[in-house]
């Protein structure tokens, strides 16, 4: 009953990361925190599509001693998709940094809560 969690290691821990990064994002009110969360998220999602993409014995699709069979090489695609979801991910972290700075700025706190309950006090006339 334990074995497949061990054959399938790296997804049954993409799958942890993935949970902690969601509970991060659910359960905490600091802005940082669910920055952070997303983060986890994020890098969840990459291992797993990374260890989808290995086949074992198999190498970097980059033309090596003439071999040209494509049995000889993993599918590139989950690498590109990996590498263009970290630049995405690094930008949309830099963003969300940036906005949470700003509303500390304005606000004094990184509890969302408070935050909002400010917003609401400076609505009224």
């Amino acid at each position: 009953m334990g074995a497949p969690l061990f054959v399938n290691m790296e997804e049954t821990i993409s799958i942890i990361l993935f949970g902690i990064g969601f509970t991060m994002l659910l359960l905490h009110r600091n802005l940082i925190k669910k920055i952070m969360g997303m983060n986890i998220m994020d890098t969840a999602v990459y291992l797993f599509l990374a260890v989808k993409g290995y086949i074992n014995g198999r190498m970097v699709p980059i033309v090596v001693d003439g071999i040209q069979d494509v049995s000889a090489y993993i599918n590139p695609v989950p690498s590109g998709l990996v590498l263009t979801g970290i630049v995405v991910s690094v930008s949309t972290t830099a963003l969300m940094l940036a906005l949470t700075i700003r509303l500390y700025e304005r606000y004094g706190s990184l509890d969302l809560d408070e935050i909002l309950i400010r917003m609401k006090e400076e609505e009224r006339p």
